[in-house]
């Protein structure tokens, strides 16, 4: 598995591409688990806080973040909530290396989806978790930081 780059036209291609319903049926727990693992070795190497499967060539519906030392994956999220001013900060992306747009979020968001292990999870995030949720399902959606200038 290999970190995607928006600048590479077949890379970009599958960046845009949104990713169908995570079916946890058809994957198994240790292919789960293994590229849960590469996902994070990545980003941890890249210094990121946040990383969808579809930046590394993975078409779930998937992304894992961190938020000091907590650790989230998250399958089929859906901001369900948002709240609290659009605050534009710059924000970099790993599959955008070098490049920093300032970037509109909501200071809030609630997110529903489902952990590594098919249960249902809902989060109330704030602050940079809530920018970095918000960042990693546009990803989700076949959207780059650089649509959102």
């Amino acid at each position: 598995m290999k970190l995607l780059d928006s600048k590479d036209s077949r890379d970009s291609a599958f960046l845009r591409k949104k990713p169908p319903r995570f079916d946890f049926a058809k994957v198994s727990k240790k292919e789960i688990d293994e590229t849960i693992k590469e996902m994070r070795r990545i980003m941890e190497e890249q210094a990121g806080v946040g990383l969808g499967a579809n930046q590394i060539g993975v078409p779930w519906r998937m992304f894992i973040a961190k938020d000091g030392n907590k650790f989230y994956v998250i399958f089929n999220p859906e901001i369900i909530k948002r709240s609290g001013k659009a605050e534009k900060i710059e924000e970099g992306c790993l599959s955008a290396p070098g490049q920093v747009f300032p970037v509109p979020r909501s200071e809030k968001v609630t997110l529903a989806g489902f952990d590594r292990n098919n249960k249902k999870i809902k989060i109330k995030a704030w602050g940079i978790l809530a920018r970095v949720f918000q960042h990693e399902v546009d990803h989700l959606n076949g959207i780059l930081i650089t649509d959102r200038r």
